[in-house]
């Protein structure tokens, strides 16, 4: 019998994340209503339109999971599977799809942890004003998490509002902007987010309106930069980057207000947003329960030395710092930022530090190109052992009293990435298909699967 090196606290929720663009599939049944994330990305690389065919392998997920142990099931709505048009009607096929995943994964004893928002904005609303360009948009989206707070009341104790404001802003095909013009699309990127953190207040205070026992908060891409030197001009454009890649968006999403750095960076290349009356009271008056943090690599930036950039995707042109290359860390050929468990550590604390919030690892894990074997099995040690990387250090942070209460690992089965198709996979559970062949997208436990079945099952891990 393997021993323990340390049990996690009592009530650790041991989960799994996915998405639903990227793994419901089933993109014009039901009454769904196309999204920004349904077009393709490209020639041989496989889209959302079936992606790991979810909307028909719902109960057989479930039970694998129930199989794995998992405590909490970190999910997604298509909001444009709930409400599909400018009507904001709810769609009660759309209801009915996530009401019966729901009612069975309580069944089975799996708490389901839902995101409201990720990535995939409805295209009718987009179509109709620009999407979350336009204040429209804020009040479309609290009429929405409306209809599922209210709805879902008593089933859903845990809700996210919106999973990496950072890219859900940033990334053309999630948002629908098609604006060409460089500085234009970057001030549209900070206008999106100002409207997107106004709309997160508006849940925050809702949900605690509708459902007092239940909890809400932001997911964040966790950005942990290094400075590529100990000058000191480059430990500022560490700091820079950091603001400007991840505490810009904290900051209003947590405390309603811009650092003084990002107030004045955003000023001055006139990038500020475009505010109204009573906007303060509605970022003040209202917060969230707590922070989920999706982690897969740590960066390096150095002093920028040349024009600030604008031509390239928004988070990583501009601004007071350059990104460049790490050679302390480990590369693959998916993880070409590299693999950095200890950035994790050092990105909790800081995070925690700043916040004062429980925190729960929504998204961590590792991609690979895989295949079956010819013993039919998929054997991924490389995502056995990144795992366990990354425990250890969230064992660390609880043993020091860092209030981390779960761990999801992106991702449950393999998903559709949103660039990769299906040669990038992260799951546990291999979905048997590829980027030009559907098949039956059968499921596949890997060796990662049994093994995280053990975690679970001791409460830790094991030696």
């Amino acid at each position: 019998m393997n021993q323990t090196i340390h049990h996690f606290p009592e009530g650790f929720l041991w989960g799994a994340s996915t998405s639903a663009f990227q793994v419901e599939g089933g993109y014009n049944e039901g009454g769904k209503g196309p999204a920004t994330t349904d077009g393709s990305v490209g020639p041989g690389i496989a889209d959302t339109k079936v992606a790991a065919d979810h909307y028909h392998h719902w109960k057989e997920d479930v039970d694998l999971m129930a199989e794995l142990g998992l405590k909490v099931y970190r999910m997604g709505f298509a909001w444009s599977r709930i409400m599909p048009d400018t009507s904001c009607t709810p769609n009660p096929e759309g209801l009915a799809f996530y009401d019966q995943l729901i009612d069975y994964l309580l069944e089975k004893g799996i708490e389901p942890f839902v995101t409201l928002y990720h990535f995939e904005c409805p295209q009718a609303l987009v179509d109709a004003f620009g999407g979350w360009k336009d204040r429209r948009m804020i009040d479309a989206y609290v009429k929405y998490a409306e209809v599922c707070f209210t709805h879902f009341k008593g089933r859903v104790k845990r809700w996210v509002t919106v999973n990496e404001q950072l890219i859900a802003t940033a990334a053309a095909r999630n948002t629908g902007d098609t604006e060409t013009d460089p500085r234009r699309r970057q001030k549209n990127t900070y206008q999106m987010s100002y409207h997107v953190s106004l709309a997160e207040h508006k849940a925050f205070a809702l949900l605690h309106q509708i459902d007092p026992e239940a909890q809400i908060g932001p997911v964040c891409a966790m950005q942990v930069i290094y400075p590529a030197s100990s000058r000191s001009a480059d430990v500022l454009a560490a700091m820079n980057a950091e603001e400007m890649m991840q505490n810009y968006m904290l900051d209003i999403s947590v405390r309603g207000e811009y650092s003084p750095y990002a107030a004045s960076y955003l000023r001055r290349e006139n990038f500020y947003p475009e505010t109204a009356p009573g906007d303060d009271i509605i970022l003040k008056s209202s917060g969230p329960d707590f922070i989920g943090v999706n982690y897969y690599f740590s960066d390096c930036a150095k002093e920028r030395t040349e024009p600030i950039r604008f031509d390239r995707f928004p988070p990583w042109s501009g601004g007071d710092f350059q990104l460049c290359d790490n050679p302390y860390v480990t590369k693959t050929e998916w993880m070409d930022r590299g693999i950095d468990p200890l950035g994790l550590q050092i990105g909790m604390r800081k995070m925690y530090d700043r916040y004062r919030l429980p925190m729960i690892v929504t998204e961590n894990g590792m991609a690979y190109s895989e295949v079956i074997g010819e013993d039919g099995c998929v054997h991924d040690p490389y995502r056995i052992d990144y795992i366990t990387r990354h425990l250890e250090q969230i064992q660390v942070l609880i043993d020091e009293g860092y209030p981390i209460f779960g761990y999801c690992p992106w991702s449950f089965v393999d998903v559709v990435s949103s660039h990769q198709g299906f040669a990038k996979r992260y799951g546990l559970v291999y979905v048997n298909r590829t980027d030009t062949d559907v098949k039956t997208c059968a499921r596949v436990k890997k060796d990662s699967f049994y093994w995280y079945q053990q975690v679970i099952a001791n409460n830790g891990l094991p030696e």
